[in-house]
């Protein structure tokens, strides 16, 4: 008789039900949206603050160059030495005073320029005034040297290398980051929802191994059969714990924004809009971005998500429920996540590092082709455009390598559900598999 879909019932039942996993999935949206509104409310203070910073210029080359913005206000002084400067900048409370020595040359005028503040500076505004600086004082030494500088910006010229494919698809730079941005979203997600769920898995067995119901359980089920339903029915409860959290995790959201008047996303995309409309380069780049989406190959990505998370998560979790019947506790499992952790390691750094870099050269292939990192690498590269016949080859390799997966780990989770007291070691393993 085939009990496999009271298996699966019982064990989401048993996860849905219990205390802690009722605890995280309520709280756990809890906590990331406050701190999420905590971090969003601070910044907020943070770019309401205005600075100001008082700016005495002894040489009179440079005090033009500063021009006050929302965020910083900058108050020139004359006629004041350095001392008296220092003293106004604390009476007015300013956040700190930059002081531009009297130079002959520029080549030289880093060693009379200081900042004076009571604490340390930020590095960004540092860099802003480095940047300023810098900009004049290289315009005032081509001009010492007689060169026109009007001339040269007016000489400069942009480029901005147009993309198309043979087939007459016009790409660009935006589309890359995008592809990057949706390949790492997927195969980011499967990495974490296969060590949270995996790890599940692997403490539900050995809960029930140690508590002795398995060998109850075991008496009526084929060992095949209680695996497999163990890894199914956990699934099914992590799936509906992350639904509940972006349920409660969007409710908790509104509430927040209406009641605080927090929303990070709208003042992001006010200030988006504004800076598109006042400069064209950034409103080019908001269309190329969306023109980008569009482009994305979007049903393919959908299809390929769906089979490569499933595939991956069931290899996966085989080999967690594996281990979990091997030993008695969750300390002896160390020896044995090696192996899983490592694959899955060099799936994302290969992901990371060699799919940006060249999606359709020989390492990104051919890790997209192991079963072990195929998952997380052909998700990420399927953006770039993959034929058609190398994912299903791959997701052929993926499923058959689950069944054979399937087999060698049910004949260890056989033996090992009824092993107490010893410790397995890798050739204890293998003699199991020869049972």
């Amino acid at each position: 008789m085939n009990h496999l879909p009271l298996i699966i019932k019982r064990e989401y039942l048993t996860k849905v039900r219990n205390k802690s996993f009722i605890v995280m999935t309520f709280l756990s949206p809890l906590v990331m949206i406050i701190l999420v509104s905590v971090v969003a409310y601070l910044t907020q203070l943070n770019n309401e603050k205005v600075r100001t910073i008082s700016i005495l210029d002894e040489s009179g080359l440079v005090q033009d160059v500063f021009k006050s913005n929302e965020k910083t206000t900058y108050n020139v002084l004359n006629d004041m030495s350095l001392s008296e400067a220092k003293i106004f900048a604390k009476e007015t409370e300013a956040y700190g005073l930059l002081y531009i020595g009297d130079f002959k040359d520029a080549n030289n005028a880093s060693k009379h320029i200081q900042f004076y503040s009571e604490e340390s500076p930020s590095l960004t505004l540092i860099s802003d005034l480095e940047g300023q600086l810098e900009k004049k004082l290289t315009n005032l030494k081509l001009l010492d040297n007689g060169v026109d500088v009007d001339m040269i910006n007016a000489s400069k010229i942009n480029i901005n290398i147009a993309q198309e494919s043979f087939e007459g698809e016009k790409t660009s730079k935006t589309d890359s980051v995008v592809k990057l941005i949706f390949g790492g979203a997927a195969g980011y997600l499967l990495f974490m929802f296969i060590i949270i769920y995996g790890n599940m898995i692997m403490r539900s067995v050995i809960e029930e191994k140690t508590s002795r119901i398995i060998e109850v359980i075991i008496s009526s089920v084929k060992p095949v059969q209680l695996m497999f339903g163990k890894i199914v029915g956990t699934s099914l409860a992590g799936i509906t714990q992350f639904i509940i959290w972006l349920i409660i995790g969007s409710i908790l959201l509104t509430i927040i924004s209406v009641v605080f008047g927090i929303n990070v996303m709208e003042s992001q995309q006010k200030e988006m809009m504004n800076q598109a409309m006042t400069n064209p380069e950034i409103n080019e780049q908001v269309q190329n971005f969306v023109t980008s989406f569009y482009n994305l190959p979007l049903t393919n990505l959908i299809f390929a998500f769906i089979l490569f998370f499933i595939g991956g998560y069931l290899l996966y979790s085989s080999l967690y429920a594996a281990i979990g019947a091997a030993v008695d506790n969750e300390t002896d499992t160390q020896q044995f996540m090696l192996p899983i952790i490592t694959p899955l390691m060099l799936a994302v750094y290969i992901g990371l590092f060699t799919v940006i870099e060249d999606p359709h050269g020989t390492v990104s292939t051919v890790f997209s082709f192991i079963p072990l990192t195929s998952p997380v690498v052909m998700l990420m590269r399927i953006p770039f455009g993959v034929p058609l016949w190398q994912q299903l080859v791959s997701f052929v390799l993926l499923i058959g390598t689950f069944v054979f997966t399937v087999w060698f780990a049910a004949k260890i989770y056989r033996v090992g559900i009824l092993m107490y007291g010893k410790k397995p070691s890798y050739k204890e393993l293998i003699k199991w598999i020869k049972y």
